[in-house]
C-alpha cells in the first residue's frame, strides 16, 4: 500500500496561517507591550502601601502592594508582660490581613492588564 502524502503543518500550510490578522509579529508585539505594562504595574505596587490594624488599633501593620512588610506599630498599652501571647496574636492577625489585602490589590491591578487570561500574579515572561 502506498502512503498518503500529507501537506506541511496541517493547519493552512507553512507559516503565516491560522492565527488571524497580523501573524506572529503582531502577537510578539502585544506580548512585549503586556510585559512592559506588567513591569510598570509591579513597580507601582512596590510603592503603594496597605495598612491594617488589629485589636482596636493596638497593632498597625503596613505592607506594600508587592507584599513587603514596611512597618509594625504597637501601642504601649498593648504590651502586657503577663499576656505576651495576646500581643503575638494581634501582630499575627494584622500581618496576615495586610498580606491578604496586598495580594488582592496585586490581583486586581494585574488582572486588569491580563484581561482575564487567567495568568498568575507576578508572571514575568
Amino acid at each position: 500500500m502506498a502512503k498518503k502524502k500529507r501537506g506541511r503543518g496541517g493547519f493552512g500550510g507553512g507559516f503565516g496561517g491560522g492565527m488571524g490578522g497580523g501573524g506572529m509579529g503582531n502577537i510578539m508585539n502585544q506580548m512585549a507591550k503586556l510585559q512592559e505594562e506588567m513591569e510598570k504595574t509591579q513597580e507601582a505596587l512596590a510603592e503603594e502601601e496597605v495598612s491594617v490594624s488589629s485589636g482596636g488599633g493596638m497593632v498597625t501593620v503596613t505592607v506594600t502592594g508587592a507584599q513587603v512588610l514596611r512597618s509594625i506599630g504597637i501601642k504601649p498599652e498593648a504590651v502586657d508582660p503577663d499576656d505576651v501571647e495576646m500581643l503575638q496574636d494581634l501582630v499575627l492577625a494584622a500581618v496576615n490581613e495586610a498580606l491578604d489585602k496586598s495580594r488582592a490589590l496585586e490581583e486586581e491591578r494585574m488582572g486588569a492588564l491580563t484581561g482575564g487570561m487567567g495568568l498568575p500574579p507576578g508572571l514575568g515572561f
